[in-house]
């Protein structure tokens, strides 16, 4: 009977299988991560079976909500079906489609206002038009390093991302309070948002910045993460515009579906639909 051990070669040809699909950093960074994690729950140098993987899986149940062992799931069976491990991957858990959004974890623009006076009073002017400007457009932040000093002049971005490049537009009063941050920080061509040592900010630094501001804006912390902001954007635009087809475009989905989960009413909010239906006396 053959047997499946997880090696450090195998890891490492794995690596390069993901980036050789051309998978972002963070994706290939989480798949490894996942596959690390599974690895040490077997005893040293123990075999990988479906009994092993099946056990994990349950594992997570307890501890993860559905969305969260699903994703750990999928990197585990991308890297058995790259080792040709078939009869090691198991199935995804079923879940019924969500119908309401957590409140505790959306981001409202009451919030949002605070973070940005908070920003303001701390005199932290690169969060303060970081939040402006993932809030103003709905990038994801991996497309942040695509705003660039040479892009104000036009307010065309070309955002390259999950395999594949959108175009987002800048609103003019955006453009013209980013080239006066750039002007004033001497940013003079490439990114407009960098660390102190010119490299693209990325998803922990704005994180761990974002975190630090909570307490002082009287936010909950756990409303506030990076990809929050383009949550804030779907919801105010599609309260405007009720146009779904146009915000997918703009928010670079390719099923209408994706952007459903992004509009979602609230419980609360249902509640109040139904209760004006005036169907209880």
């Amino acid at each position: 009977m053959t047997q499946y051990i997880i090696t450090t070669e195998a890891m490492a040809a794995f690596r390069r299988y993901l980036m050789a699909a051309e998978r972002r950093p963070a994706t290939i960074a989480k798949y490894l991560r996942e596959v690390q994690a599974f690895t040490q729950t077997l005893p040293p140098g123990g075999p990988v079976t479906k009994e092993t993987v099946l056990a994990w899986k349950r594992t997570l149940v307890q501890t993860h909500a559905p969305s969260t062992v699903n994703g750990k799931l999928a990197a585990l069976n991308t890297f058995f079906s790259f080792l040709g491990w078939g009869e090691c991957r198991v199935r995804a858990l079923r879940r019924q489609r969500e119908l309401f959004r957590d409140p505790g974890r959306e981001l409202h623009k009451g919030d949002y206002l605070r973070l940005l006076a908070a920003a303001r009073q701390a005199r932290n002017w690169r969060l303060y038009y970081l939040m402006e400007t993932l809030a103003s457009t709905g990038v994801r932040i991996s497309e942040l390093q695509y705003v660039t000093v040479q892009t104000l002049r036009t307010g065309r971005v070309w955002a390259e991302g999950k395999g594949k490049g959108r175009l987002v537009l800048l609103t003019p009063k955006l453009c013209r309070v980013l080239a006066k941050y750039c002007r004033q920080r001497g940013i003079t061509a490439g990114p407009v948002f960098v660390t102190r040592t010119g490299r693209p900010m990325d998803r922990s630094n704005i994180w761990r910045e974002l975190h630090h501001l909570c307490e002082a804006a009287g936010v909950e912390a756990r409303r506030v993460f990076p990809h929050n902001f383009r949550h804030l954007f779907a919801r105010a635009f599609y309260a405007l515009e009720k146009d779904i087809a146009k915000l997918a475009d703009l928010l670079g989905h390719a099923s209408v579906e994706t952007t459903r989960i992004y509009i979602m009413e609230s419980g609360a909010e249902h509640k109040r639909q139904v209760e004006r239906l005036g169907l209880v006396l």
